[in-house]
């Protein structure tokens, strides 16, 4: 159903795995293969002005690295994007790109927040949601998923916790669309830069308006925490903020329409999630394999060090890519079969050590709302139109995934 071009090995030496085109429109299961069989840490050299790059596709050298945030670490930017464009000016401040005390002190605070107790309203919330959105794409007969159903779910989620209005939520999911991918081939950086920004001023503000009121949600919460004996201040509200929105939003809603896709395209795994023959948490993980939304993290060599036993130097930018991760043979039987009752499934698509998805409780929920939704409510899926996929060297999934449901 969806067809994307299969490049062969040999065409790696031509290959610039920063090119977010190559991610949208190619099919790079036999290459991952490949890296993974013969060469499990290789060079992507410099395109242009952008520096070269490691590119590290072995599940167990993935974990090694994520595990490792003495040599390996986030604080030069822990994407493509801001690691050639020579580092992230969060660093230290955001937690996702900070390490060390501070980063396990800031983790500390925003695990109260994200605790299955403090998010059980929010995924009764998520329920109702699905519930809602399902209903009515039945009653319409027709939807596109990724719009009608997917958009209003994890963002709604995520808004809820930092307390964002619901007259700013469609303008807030435009924005995160447009910050790490873009379902036009032809986007610019800039655009990209646009909306980042865009979202940063609109927490600077919402951080001013909370700091001393009281407020419950996520940003009141980090107004009144003290990491190293300081509360912190506005721009640290607003760039965690920032990361919490893109990653709560993003990553959850590319699986949901990933996983509607995969149904779609195997009919043998959408009776068998029907006929309650696949467990729902199973069938969750199996789905977050199987879509795995964030292709890759980066990180940045303290020392010089190995990985797979090859020389790595201080400085140098070192990739891993979950999405080859999430197929090794070495580790999963089968990896290119979807398998709803697959156990064990130790994907890393919410990474893996210090850096472990804050929000992988409250992204399992959501999917698991909308697989159980789709089992309960919907008889038959058909794909009505073409599907749409974003461009991303980060971000793997569909913008756009027509559907006539019964």
């Amino acid at each position: 159903m969806t067809t994307r071009r299969r490049i062969a090995p040999e065409e790696l030496d031509g290959l610039d795995l920063a090119d977010p085109k190559l991610h949208a429109e190619a099919d790079l299961t036999g290459v991952w293969r490949h890296l993974r069989e013969h060469e499990p840490l290789r060079w992507n050299p410099a395109a242009g002005a952008a520096p070269g790059f490691w590119v590290v596709s072995r599940h167990a050298d993935v974990t090694s690295v994520y595990r490792d945030s003495a040599r390996f670490t986030s604080q030069g930017g822990n994407v493509l994007e801001t690691l050639l464009a020579g580092g992230d000016s969060a660093a230290g401040r955001m937690l996702a790109i900070t390490d060390g005390p501070r980063h396990a002190d800031l983790r500390k605070v925003l695990l109260r927040a994200f605790s299955p107790k403090a998010l059980a309203p929010i995924v009764d919330s998520v329920r109702r949601t699905v519930d809602r959105l399902l209903r009515q794409a039945l009653e319409r007969g027709g939807c596109d998923f990724a719009a009608d159903v997917a958009a209003g779910i994890p963002l709604g989620a995520i808004c809820d916790l930092l307390g964002v209005p619901d007259r700013d939520r469609d303008h807030v999911l435009s924005l995160t669309s447009s910050a790490l991918g873009s379902e036009h081939a032809d986007a610019t950086a800039a655009d990209a830069w646009i909306a980042k920004n865009e979202i940063l001023l609109y927490f600077a503000d919402l951080a001013r308006e909370r700091r001393g009121t009281g407020h419950s949600d996520v940003i009141g919460l980090l107004t009144t925490s003290q990491v190293d004996g300081a509360l912190l201040d506005d721009d640290e509200i607003m760039l965690n903020c920032y990361s919490l929105i893109l990653g709560g939003d993003e990553t959850a809603r590319l699986s949901m329409i990933g996983a509607v896709l995969a149904l779609l395209e195997h009919p043998d795994q959408w009776r068998a999630l029907k006929d309650g023959d696949a467990g729902l948490d199973r069938a969750v993980e199996e789905m977050l394999r199987w879509t795995t939304p964030a292709l890759h993290s980066g990180r940045t060599a303290t020392a010089d060090t190995e990985i797979a036993g090859l020389p790595v130097r201080a400085g140098d930018i070192v990739t891993v890519w979950n999405a080859s991760a999430n197929r090794d043979e070495l580790v999963f039987d089968t990896p290119d079969a979807l398998d709803l009752n697959r156990s064990p499934n130790k994907h890393l698509t919410f990474a893996y050590g210090p850096h472990f998805c804050l929000g992988a409780f409250l992204a399992r929920a959501e999917i698991a709302a909308v697989l159980s939704g789709l089992r309960e409510l919907v008889t038959e899926l058909e794909r009505t139109g073409p599907v749409r996929p974003i461009y991303s060297n980060f971000l793997n999934g569909l913008s756009s995934l027509p559907l006539e449901l019964r």
